[in-house]
C-alpha cells in the first residue's frame, strides 16, 4: 500500500486552518478584498453598530407580537365587513323597488286584471327580502350555530 506524505495531501486538498503554511499571494488579495474598509464588514457597516440594530429590532419584534391580541379583539372580519355593506346597499335599493311594486298590485287589483298568486307571490318576496336576516339568525339558531 502506498503511503501519501502531509505535503502531498497539501498539494491536492489544500492547507487545513491549523497548517501554518504562508498563504498564496492570490488568497491575500482575496482576503484583503473581502475585508474592504478597515473596522467594516463585506457589507461596509461596522460591526459595532449592528448590535444596537439588532437589539431595537429585536424590542420592536417584542413590541408588535404583544400588541397583535388587541388587533385581534376587535373582532371584525373583511368578509363581514364586505357583507354587511352589501346587505346595506340591496336593502337601499329594495326598498323602492318594493314600494313600486305594490303600488303596481294596487292599479292592477283595482283594474280587476290580479292573479292572487301574484299578490302572494310579492307578499312573500318582500318578506324574505327585508326579514333576511331574522331568517338567516333563526335558520343558525335551530342548528346551534
Amino acid at each position: 500500500m502506498r503511503s501519501l506524505s502531509i505535503a502531498a495531501i497539501d498539494s491536492i486538498v489544500g492547507p487545513s486552518d491549523h497548517d501554518h503554511h504562508p498563504r498564496s499571494s492570490f488568497a491575500q488579495m482575496r482576503s484583503s478584498r473581502l475585508k474592504g474598509v478597515r473596522g467594516t464588514n463585506v457589507n461596509g457597516r461596522s460591526g459595532r453598530r449592528q448590535a444596537p440594530l439588532r437589539i431595537l429590532a429585536g424590542f420592536f419584534l417584542v413590541l408588535f407580537i404583544l400588541g397583535t391580541p388587541e388587533l385581534a379583539l376587535a373582532q371584525a372580519s373583511p368578509f363581514m365587513t364586505g357583507a354587511t355593506a352589501l346587505q346595506t346597499n340591496l336593502l337601499a335599493w329594495l326598498t323602492p323597488v318594493a314600494i313600486i311594486l305594490v303600488m303596481v298590485l294596487g292599479g292592477m287589483a283595482m283594474a280587476n286584471r290580479l292573479s292572487w298568486g301574484w299578490c302572494i307571490g310579492a307578499i312573500m318576496g318582500i318578506a324574505i327580502g327585508f326579514g333576511a336576516p331574522q331568517i338567516v339568525t333563526w335558520v343558525r339558531g335551530m342548528f346551534g350555530v
